[in-house]
């Protein structure tokens, strides 16, 4: 598929997987993937920025977004950005860390994810996931790219 008919079809599938999902601060859940895609110039990463949270958080599948026609570099970007029940947050982070791809959408992913200005009041937890993110932030940025 074109990269510009991925992009479209990446926005449609975003909107509609995210559809009724809110983040945190209770805002639309489509405004994370949309701040993300809007931090690249670059089409396949904001395809990828886009799509970085729907197997994750909805019923698609990789092989549903092969079906769409989704190339191979992307949906193995994908793949990477979405954590496995088995696996820790730290081993999430170093398999992230060996895709190219996912390693820059994952930095704004949690650039974006730091910024506690969105929440009405920040807690002990809100605390506890910022060192989290900051920590793989300063991890992720040391890797030179694969």
């Amino acid at each position: 598929m074109e990269k510009n008919k991925q992009f479209q079809e990446a926005l449609d599938i975003a909107f509609n997987g995210h559809k009724d999902q809110y983040d945190k601060a209770g805002q639309p859940y489509i405004l994370h993937p949309l701040r993300l895609m809007f931090a690249f110039n670059d089409v396949t990463l904001k395809v990828i920025a886009l799509l970085h949270d729907v197997i994750e958080d909805t019923s698609i599948t990789i092989d549903e977004l092969r079906s769409k026609g989704f190339s191979e570099d992307i949906l193995e970007a994908i793949a990477a950005l979405t954590k496995r029940n088995d696996e820790s947050y730290e081993q999430f982070i170093l398999r992230v860390s060996q895709n190219s791809l996912a390693k820059q959408v994952k930095i704004a992913d949690l650039k974006d994810n730091m910024n506690l200005a969105r929440l009405n009041k920040i807690n002990q937890v809100d605390l506890e996931r910022l060192q989290k993110y900051h920590n793989s932030l300063i991890f992720l940025e040391k890797i030179k790219p694969v």
